[in-house]
Order: C-alpha cells, then sequence, then structure tokens
C-alpha cells in the first residue's frame, strides 16, 4: 500500500523499529493468513472470490466469521452484521488514534485506518501512548505505525494468497479440520515469543507424537506434563536475580 512505502516513511529510524516490533509476531500472523486463505476455498468459494476477499476485507476475524456462513448459505445481511459486530472494536482504534492522524488528508487516514490491525495498534500504543505536539513528533509516530502496518499487511496478505493456492491441493476430506490446525498452529507461533515458551513448545509437540499411541487421547497429558516439568527445571537452573536471595 502505497502509505507505508512513502519516501518519507522509510526515512525515518522509526520506520525499521516499527517493522522489528512487527517481525517478532509475524509467524504467528502467516500461520493465520494461511489459515483464513485455506478456509476461504474449502468454504467453497472460488478462488477468485477468495483473493478478492482477501484484499477488500482484510481483516482476519471477519473474514473467520463469515466463512462458516458463507458455506451453509446464510443470508448475505445476516453475514454483514457479522463481521461488522466482530470487527466494532476497531472504531475504539480509530478514536484512539484520531488525535495522531487527524493532521493528514482524508484519504491517507482511510488508507491508514485500513492498514492497520489489531498488533499494529497494539504496538503503536505501547510505544506512543500519547500524540506528539509536534509536527515532527507526529510524523516520527506515523513512521513507526506504518512500519508496523508495513510487516503485518505483507505477512497477511502474502500467507492468504498462499493458502488460497495450495488449498485445491489439500485432500477435499480433510475439509476445514486442516484449516482449524493451522489456526492452532498460528495461536502457538504468536505466543512462541521467548526462548523458554519455544523450548516448551518444541517438547509438547515430540511428546505427544512419542506418546501417539496411549488411549483416550492421554498423549496430550503426557505432553503438558513434560513441558511444564522440564520448564520448571530450567527455571531452576538459571541464576538467581540480584536481590533476590532470600535471607
Amino acid at each position: 500500500m502505497i502509505v507505508f512505502l512513502k519516501r518519507e516513511h522509510r526515512a525515518r529510524p522509526e520506520f525499521m523499529e516499527g517493522v522489528r516490533d512487527q517481525a517478532s509476531v509475524a509467524l504467528g500472523i502467516s500461520a493465520w493468513g494461511l489459515m483464513t486463505g485455506v478456509a476461504m476455498v474449502k468454504s467453497g468459494m472460488s478462488v477468485m472470490e477468495a483473493v478478492l476477499m482477501a484484499f477488500i476485507v482484510y481483516a482476519g476475524s471477519a473474514q473467520l466469521a463469515a466463512v462458516p456462513m458463507i458455506a451453509a448459505g446464510a443470508p448475505l445481511w445476516v453475514i454483514l452484521v457479522a463481521a461488522f459486530c466482530v470487527n466494532l472494536r476497531f472504531v475504539v482504534f480509530s478514536a484512539h488514534l484520531r488525535p495522531y492522524l487527524m493532521h493528514l488528508p482524508r484519504w491517507e487516514r482511510l488508507t491508514t485506518g485500513y492498514v492497520t490491525g489489531d498488533l499494529s495498534y497494539v504496538f503503536f500504543a505501547r510505544r506512543y501512548p500519547h500524540p506528539g505536539r509536534t509536527r515532527e513528533e507526529l510524523a516520527q509516530q506515523e513512521a513507526f505505525l506504518m512500519g508496523n502496518c508495513a510487516v503485518n499487511y505483507g505477512a497477511w496478505m502474502g500467507t492468504s494468497l498462499l493458502g488460497i493456492a495450495l488449498a485445491n491441493a489439500i485432500p477435499t476430506h480433510w475439509g476445514l479440520g486442516f484449516a482449524g490446525i493451522l489456526a492452532l498452529l498460528g495461536v502457538t507461533c504468536s505466543l512462541a515469543t521467548s526462548k523458554l515458551r519455544m523450548v516448551s513448545a518444541g517438547v509438547a509437540g515430540a511428546a505427544a507424537v512419542a506418546a501417539w499411541a496411549l488411549p483416550l487421547k492421554l498423549n496430550i497429558v503426557v505432553a503438558i506434563a513434560c513441558a511444564v516439568a522440564l520448564c520448571l527445571l530450567i527455571e531452576q537452573q538459571r541464576p538467581a536475580a540480584p536481590g533476590s536471595a532470600h535471607v
């Protein structure tokens, strides 16, 4: 999108700071995008319809809310109302961002609102709790937001289109169940924000596979127990922080 490709944005160090912040969660966003692309095609939409929905809607929660309704043949007004309700949070986001962006032309405000996602807003609000007092400060804040949005848009849109392209290569009997697996993968990737969490996820996955033959899905219990035990052991081996020793 042209709004985050503007030279004045990319020339500022805040743009790359926004890119680095959003890159930390790009893997999780990509997994969600891939799952959404697959789900749209598996719901019965044509490839062209799925591509148009990806570009026009650009809202994962609204797309995932609408997909089962489309598959079930729900009336259009029901689908639109559901998507509207799911995305009501963006009204709050917009109200909060208004003081930061009101100096921009209307077309740029609209485009910025379109490309701003949940995590882009979260990173921005955490970094800049108050709007800038000068034009220069506002420009710095805008550059940071656009760096965030650039990564978010690229990760989501690229993997959504990839999911659409690969959906027909997935066996039909997998259906939306495969999309559900990808959804859980997206959650896992989003939560893997530290080395300890990555280790626990790897151990849990390995233990679940190793104990697959257990009845009643007890392999899940084994996986949780192994991950928790190992993480507790690692925590105990870490050096104590200064001043935390018991007297």
